[in-house]
């Protein structure tokens, strides 16, 4: 079975730092979002992946490349304009052929890796198969009407919500989802939706089946989402002691850190779980749970906690401690003689520079 990840949208929800990094490669305990999609199917045994994005210029076809760095064989199809969750798919049917295939949303991060779902549905009688998460506000999704094992009905953001279960973004399906496509029209946003497939299917007679996905999931789509998915992974990590050696100088290191090549900690305290990444120099400074920094990051004389730092930041000399902050590539940020609150929050696009 082969699989296709959605990776082409412009990610206007989580501007400014997707003006200069598309959404899929926003990282998350320092791996890009998109990452985490290939791994749930790496861990199914699907290797064969469409990766859907915009334009071959894309970063995230330099990042990603063939694959084979993340364990799966990459093909890069392309939506130079978004119509669509339908249309992207409707995008992949020369590379999945008459196979069933899996289809992924790039930006969705979810706890359970579904490997089940994934492995059993080439042999069931269902013509598509789609992961359901209970929400607090169906009316903000794509929702299901269930029965038994069966989807009844699909209706995107309804007023009247027929139940709390909503369309989480890992589809399965066979080539009849083409002929589906086909048959729809755009909807009000023109778009084409995949909900109006998936009816189609159930409309004329096809069993479409379900999963109910177990733990957290996060459509990573806005800067707080984002955030809390760094969280909730790094409260996943496994337990690791406490980090000694010549890297850590004069420094409490606690359990659950990570530390990259070539980092370095100096008279500072570090409280897990934390990602460091590799060069990193942290001196005189404070980082707290839940904190993911970048490679080449230079933290000084800052106390920092809850945040997403990416690669070749500088953070100096800041007064209070920064908190649930996102930070993009090559931002600086540091103190001036200016009075500044006790806490911070920054939301930065690429090479972006605050002077406090």
């Amino acid at each position: 079975m082969k699989a296709i990840i959605l990776a082409a949208g412009q990610g206007t929800r989580l501007r400014p730092v997707t003006l200069t990094m598309p959404k899929p490669l926003v990282p998350v305990a320092n791996q890009p979002l998109i990452a985490f999609a290939i791994d749930m199917l790496k861990s199914a045994g699907l290797t064969e992946v469409g990766v859907i994005v915009n334009t071959l210029e894309s970063p995230i076809v330099t990042v990603l490349g063939d694959g084979k760095a993340f364990g799966v064989n990459i093909t890069y199809l392309i939506q130079s304009e978004q119509r669509g969750l339908a249309h992207a798919c409707g995008l992949a049917k020369d590379f999945v052929g008459d196979e069933p295939f899996a289809m992924l949303l790039g930006d969705n991060i979810f706890q359970d890796k579904m490997t089940q779902m994934l492995l059993d549905f080439p042999g069931s009688d269902s013509e598509a198969s789609i992961a359901l998460g209970e929400v607090a506000d169906p009316t903000r999704f794509g929702i299901a009407q269930v029965e038994g094992h069966k989807v009844m009905g699909v209706v995107e953001k309804p007023k009247n919500p027929p139940s709390n279960l909503a369309i989480s973004g890992v589809y399965l399906f066979r080539k009849s989802i083409f002929d589906a496509i086909a048959n729809i029209k755009p909807s009000w946003r023109n778009e084409y939706e995949i909900t109006d497939a998936i009816q189609y299917l159930i409309s004329t007679g096809k069993t479409v089946s379900h999963y109910t996905i177990s733990g957290w999931w996060i459509d990573a789509g806005k800067p707080d989402a984002i955030i809390r998915a760094n969280e909730l992974v790094m409260g996943d990590m496994p337990y690791t002691p406490p980090l000694e050696g010549e890297s850590i100088v004069n420094s409490q290191v606690s359990a659950r850190v990570v530390l990259g090549e070539g980092a370095q900690v100096i008279n500072s305290v570090i409280r897990g779980p934390v990602v460091i990444g590799a060069g990193v120099t942290i001196r005189d400074s404070y980082v707290g749970p839940y904190t993911a920094i970048g490679d080449r990051v230079v933290l000084e004389r800052s106390e920092i906690e809850a945040s997403i730092v990416m690669k070749d930041c500088v953070i100096r000399g800041i007064i209070g401690r920064i908190d649930s902050s996102l930070i993009a590539d090559g931002s600086t940020v540091e103190t001036s003689n200016m009075t500044v609150p006790v806490v911070h929050r920054f939301i930065l696009a690429e090479n972006s520079y605050v002077q406090l």
